[in-house]
């Protein structure tokens, strides 16, 4: 009947084919009886093989089951091999960096040289009347430096250090100052200008040579590697015998009796100029009095220079002002040449050798040391002397013109003959070149080689150099600036000796690092769990714990709130903390599978230690490369619970009980007070605390990165990386552009000119000893207890802990090479909440800091008087942020709708007044939606807006207008920004985006944060569930998938059919688990959740359970619910509210009011601006624009302009280290490829890592987890 429209005639089965069902049904497919003893025997075996063979059983099925061994697991990126991209980035650079520096060296010698060719009699480009002109001229080449280093020092003496040095120190540095600039400038200003190109080219040479004797007093002296004392050795021979020919050379072939005083004031002066660079081996004599003026020195250097830069600029002045009068010149036809070509030179060699010196110190940081500084400075005087030679090779004709004032070259070709011609004729002028002097000759020619190479030789350490990854200028060169006249000489023997000495000792003394990662999780998700610990588990390989030789030691700490439940007979662990567990299991196999094979057989997971404590319980795993993981799970009926209560928890623990503990046993021990303090305070100095979200991702380098900074730089006490935030939907863009232009301008403005207000609590490195500090840690464990603390406090705890530090002196930092990832709100309401707490805080903390400005800024020495000013403005702009964008729609109003500036002002006013009141009287969820409605509305506004301006431009046929003008100049450092982070240039598509929500970000959301600053509850991830979500299903399946990691059987849904076929083994084990809940602990129930992984019951040390007991009664009890209090914070937080609204928005309305009257005023106040088109020609138009208007756009521009300065000074200091990182890492990966290939050769067991390993890691703008 169903199918009457398809007939289905009805038949029968062959009678033998019905037999043959009988017999198959009754011999196989017979319906199987419920036997309920039978069953739960059978469970029971299970439960039982399942225990005890379960290996054996897994390798059957194993067998049985081969064909279903595809596995679904985390792509985990692990980049050791540097990309090619990388390579030639560092290649680029290093060779641009290279030449840069060959060139400005030969620059800067060119142009001295051509000055002190100018002193000379024999020259002709100026007369001899006016040869004082370039003695001057040399002058100012020797102040140039100290010039320089004394506007730097006065800055820094005046805004940084102050600290004043000895009267011993004084007198030396003077002593010592005095006898280099006599020396330098009798050198050059007397005696240079009396000798051919070719000596004085090569005679600076020279000035290595009290370096080179000290070198090999040095080498005496340490009673080491005697083999090294021979290349000092032969360069003071060399630099001797070059004396000696030069001697020889003027003495015995010229009569001038000038040139025989000359000669001996210029031997007298070189070595002289060589004291310059006493400090390099003054620690190495083992003379006490040397040693004190050293570290005086280094305590007090910004006062030295200041002493040093006086006194060279007094004794040069002193020698030029007694040198002219007494060589029979005059000063009064100095102008007429002055003006002209000797101004170019000294401007050239001035400009040239500060860029030259500032090249050399990136090469250095670049770890080109070779290929990009020392090679072009050997290059140098040989290059210049081959350039000055070319005309005697060449034949060039020399020029009829005699005389400066009549020459008038009209292009570069001319000046530069000229030039030539005119430095050769010091040359020809000599008796040697015109008599064809073979011994003169070879004297000359012996003199300048012996020198040349003399101070190869001296210098020779340099090639050997060992570096860090990112080192120090300090810790590179003696003296801070460069020498005028001297230029490759001086970086050469200004670069440090004693590094190269004590090397091995530094190798051996090295301080080992350890690194705490600290992460708070609450209600975190699989996807966001899983990222956090892949990252844990990666560097616990990037570090094994095996490895002795390893300068930093991880552990790993997971601190989980909230993470019990109520059940029938007491406290379970929840089903978060459950996800947990099963992510940390599927990590593990995945880390610990070394060989993914079929064949091979799967080891069983290690045990791992569960543990009883008086806060809850903790989880206890060795990693698979020996590191520790302890998770701490939190009852927040037993210890307060939110994140800056779990920061208290591990700071006390790590910091206060594992640190202190041992030097205290060994205080008890008898063990002597001076050194227990010199310990502690070590080891303060180098534990560092990591500070993760739940849900951060990283890879090693980035974590390297920050540890860098903290070990080279000690005041440094926090430094954070570069934030990006994660996830899809057009809040997460929205985030993407605003975190981008947030790191980009703001934090390198920060970094640059004082220090990073904030460092987030996702991903921070901090210093033991910064955190340990007075009024630090201790102070941050206050219980908020008025309002505003209520908002300073507990709303953004990661803000108010940097401004703890900064008050205390340490400096924040921040380390654009060093990626984080994390997830980014991704719907409006949550945006808006987790910005109701960051607003109100930031300005909070911000105002706090600003308010003791002067006390922070004696404390702080990178915090001035001028950042502070700085901070003053930009919480000025963001005070006044919703009047301005007021004022932006009020400009829409009138580009879209042609109305009057003030009807259209009034508009403006009225949504967000109407939208002000509503947040008063309505529920923080109607608010956001209402918001969520003028945003879209606004958004359409705005870009009506952009294509409004765009038309007028369009339609007035010029730019060149107050909006115009802006808009493109916005566009314009937004893309150059984004160009100089072309990893990140994608972002820019954002920018649109984060345009057209201008208004909601800066107007609406201001207005909620204000408003709603009463509510003082997380706002994000605050979910009650109880019952298991949609991501504990997505964890079986996966768990599933990584137990196939050890057995791919599991994946098949028909294994329990075939070995219990009456029943599903999972539901048997529920109802098991069920039956026996009423004598299950929280323990058995994650021993159960994780029976292959096991874990193993143990108990805390007694000490250690005090330790805790008195922790949570002194700081971290639960917080006892009082309702007469809370509804009296409550008040005190809604009278703050109202305080601080009105306070905000008067200032606002202030703003409004004042542009109201302005423009009803007219055109009496206006400025009126000439209407300009794009080829320079004027119109008749005018452009009026308010004061208040013309302000803003100038004070904006102005903090635009002041933070892209920033971000370039920021980003050349950010590829010096990538490209460091990038040069250590390739040098790494190939001694760790080149080992590894020995291993495999000779059978040894796996290498371990080398300390040059400490150079290599992954990637940290390009490795992520997809």
């Amino acid at each position: 009947m169903k199918s009457y429209d398809f007939p289905l005639d009805e038949s029968a089965l062959p009678l033998g084919e019905i037999d043959f069902w009988r017999e198959l049904q009754k011999k196989y497919l017979e319906p199987l009886k419920e036997n309920k003893e039978q069953q739960e025997k059978i469970a029971d075996d299970l439960r039982e093989l399942r225990n005890k063979k379960l290996s054996q059983v897994l390798d059957f099925v194993h067998v049985k089951q081969s064909w279903d061994v595809c596995r679904e697991v985390p792509i985990i990126q692990h980049e050791q091999k540097p990309k090619r991209g990388v390579l030639c980035l560092k290649f680029f650079s290093c060779a641009i960096v290279g030449i840069l520096v060959f060139t400005l060296v030969l620059l800067s010698k060119t142009s001295f040289l051509l000055l002190i060719t100018f002193g000379n009699n024999q020259t002709e480009i100026i007369c001899s009347e006016h040869k004082t002109t370039a003695l001057l001229g040399i002058g100012f080449v020797l102040v140039g430096p100290s010039v320089l280093l004394l506007l730097k020092s006065t800055w820094k003496y005046i805004f940084k250090s102050a600290n004043m040095p000895s009267k011993k120190t004084v007198f030396w540095v003077l002593f010592v100052e005095f006898l280099v600039a006599l020396g330098a400038a009798v050198l050059t200003i007397v005696a240079m200008p009396h000798f051919d190109i070719v000596t004085n080219v090569m005679i600076l040479n020279s000035v290595s040579i009290l370096s080179a004797v000290f070198q090999v007093v040095a080498e005496c002296l340490a009673k080491e590697r005697k083999q090294l004392i021979m290349l000092p050795a032969c360069s003071i021979f060399l630099i001797v015998i070059g004396y000696v020919l030069f001697a020889v050379n003027y003495l015995v072939f010229e009569n001038s009796l000038q040139i025989k005083i000359s000669v001996g004031l210029a031997i007298v002066g070189t070595i002289c100029v060589s004291v310059n660079w006493w400090e390099n081996y003054s620690t190495l004599f083992d003379i006490a009095f040397l040693e004190d003026i050293s570290r005086d020195i280094a305590q007090s250097r910004n006062v030295v220079c200041i002493i040093s830069s006086l006194m060279r600029i007094l004794v040069t002045s002193a020698v030029v002002g007694a040198y002219v009068p007494l060589s029979g010149r005059e000063w009064k036809s100095v102008k007429l040449v002055f003006e002209t070509v000797v101004v170019s030179l000294v401007g050239i060699q001035i400009a040239s050798s500060a860029l030259c010196r500032w090249f050399v110190v990136v090469a250095c940081k670049m770890h080109a040391l070779r290929r990009s500084f020392v090679i072009p400075m050997y290059l140098a005087s040989i290059t210049i002397m081959a350039v000055f030679l070319v005309p005697i090779v060449v034949k060039i004709p020399e020029s009829n013109q005699t005389c400066f004032e009549n020459l008038q070259p009209n292009s570069s070709d001319k000046w530069l003959h000229l030039l030539l011609t005119d430095a050769i004729r010091t040359l020809n002028a000599r008796d040697i070149v015109a008599q064809m002097n073979i011994g003169g000759l070879a004297c000359l020619g012996f003199s300048a080689l012996s020198w040349w190479l003399g101070l190869i030789l001296s210098t020779i350490y340099i090639w050997f150099l060992k570096i860090q990854r990112i080192e120090r200028t300090q810790d590179l060169f003696v003296r801070r600036m460069y020498e005028g006249a001297f230029l490759e000489q001086s970086m050469l023997l200004n670069t440090r000796f004693e590094i190269r000495k004590k090397i091995k000792e530094k190798q051996s003394a090295k301080e080992t690092v350890r690194v705490f990662l600290c992460a708070t999780m609450w209600h975190e998700t699989y996807n966001e769990m899983i990222k956090i610990i892949i990252s844990m588990f990666r560097l616990d390989q990037y570090r094994p714990k095996t490895d002795k030789h390893s300068d930093v030691e991880f552990e790993f700490h997971i601190y989980f709130d909230d993470a019990f439940k109520d059940v029938n007979n007491g406290r379970h662990a929840n089903e978060y903390a459950e996800i947990l567990v099963d992510v940390i299991k599927e990590v593990y196999t995945i880390f610990s599978e070394e060989d993914p094979c079929i064949f091979t057989q799967k080891a069983a997971l290690p045990h791992q230690t569960i543990i009883n404590t008086p806060y809850g319980g903790r989880l206890q795993y060795i990693l698979p490369k020996g590191n520790l993981m302890m998770v701490h799970l939190k009852d927040k009926k037993l210890i307060r619970h939110k994140k800056r209560w779990s920061q208290i928890m591990y700071l006390y623990y790590i910091l206060g009980w594992r640190l202190n503990r041992q030097c205290f046993k060994e205080f008890e021990a008898g063990k002597e007070l001076k050194s227990l303090k010199e310990k502690l305070k070590k080891d303060r100095e180098n534990t560092y605390i990591l500070a993760l979200d739940g849900d951060t991702d990283f890879q090693p380098s980035a974590v390297m990165l920050l540890i860098d900074r903290l070990k080279l730089y000690p005041e440094v006490g926090a430094a954070c990386g570069r934030i990006h935030p994660t996830g899809t939907g057009p809040m997460v863009w929205y985030q993407k552009f605003e975190y981008a232009v947030g790191h980009w301008l703001q934090k390198t403005a920060e970094h640059v000119y004082g220090c990073v207000l904030c460092s987030p609590g996702c991903f921070s490195l901090f210093r033991g000893a910064a955190l340990m500090d007075d009024n630090v840690m201790k102070r941050y464990t206050t219980r908020a207890s008025e309002a505003s603390q209520y908002v300073q406090y507990d709303q953004g705890e990661d803000r108010w802990l940097c401004t703890l530090l900064l008050q205390q002196g340490w400096r924040v930092e921040y380390n654009a090479a060093s990626d984080a990832y994390t997830n980014a709100p991704q719907d409006f309401k949550e945006f808006y909440n987790q910005r109701r707490r960051w607003g109100p805080s930031t300005m909070a903390n911000t105002i706090d800091l600003l308010g003791s400005g002067g006390l922070t800024s004696e404390r702080n020495s990178s915090i001035s008087k001028l950042y502070i000013l700085y901070q003053v403005i930009s919480m000025a702009a963001s005070i006044l942020g919703p009047a301005t964008v007021c004022l932006m729609i009020s400009g829409s109003f009138v580009f879209i709708f042609k109305m009057g500036a003030n009807v259209a002002l009034v508009l403006a006013i009225v949504p967000p007044t109407v939208y002000l009141i509503l947040c008063f009287k309505l529920k923080s969820d109607t608010q956001i939606k209402i918001a969520a409605v003028m945003s879209i509305l606004y958004a359409f506004l705005m870009a009506g807006t952009l294509l409004s301006i765009i038309g007028d431009l369009v339609r007035e046929q010029t730019f060149m207008t107050p909006s115009g003008l802006f808009l493109i100049g916005m566009v314009v450092l937004y893309l150059i920004t984004a160009a100089l982070h072309p990893q990140e240039f994608s972002l820019v598509i954002y920018g649109f985006l984060y345009i057209l929500c201008i208004p909601s970000g800066y107007l609406l959301l201001a207005i909620y944060s204000i408003v709603n600053m009463n509510n003082v509850t997380w706002g994000t991830r605050e979910t009650g569930r109880q019952a298991k979500t949609k991501a504990v299903d997505a964890i079986k399946k996966k768990m599933m998938n990584a137990t196939c990691c050890k057995c791919p059987c599991l994946e098949s849904d028909d294994l329990s059919e075939k070995i219990l076929p009456a029943e599903n083994i999972e539901e048997r084990e529920h109802e098991f688990q069920l039956q026996s809940k009423t004598h299950q602990t929280w323990i058995e129930h994650l021993q159960m959740k994780s029976y292959d992984f096991p874990l193993d019951e143990s108990a805390l040390p007694f000490d250690e359970i005090n330790f805790w007991t008195e922790l949570q009664t002194k700081y971290l009890e639960p917080l006892k619910e009082n309702k007469e209090q809370q509804e009296k914070i409550a008040d005190d937080l809604r009278e703050l509210r109202n305080k601080v609204t009105f306070g905000f928005f008067f200032c606002n309305a202030l703003w409004l009011v004042a542009t109201f009257f302005i423009q009803a005023t007219g055109d009496s106040v206006s400025i009126k601006i000439p209407k300009m088109y794009p080829n320079g020609t004027h119109s008749t138009a005018m452009f009026s624009l308010d004061p208040i208007a013309l302000m803003f756009l100038l004070g904006f521009a102005l903090l635009l302009l002041i933070q892209f300065v920033a971000m370039l000074y920021h980003r050349i200091y950010t590829l010096i280290h990538f490209v460091a990182y990038a040069e250590t890492e390739n040098k790494s990966y190939r001694k760790q490829s080149h080992r590894s290939h020995q291993i495999v050769y000779s059978n040894h067991q796996p290498e371990t890592y080398e300390p040059d390993t400490a150079l290599c890691f992954q990637n940290p703008s390009t490795s992520a987890i997809i």
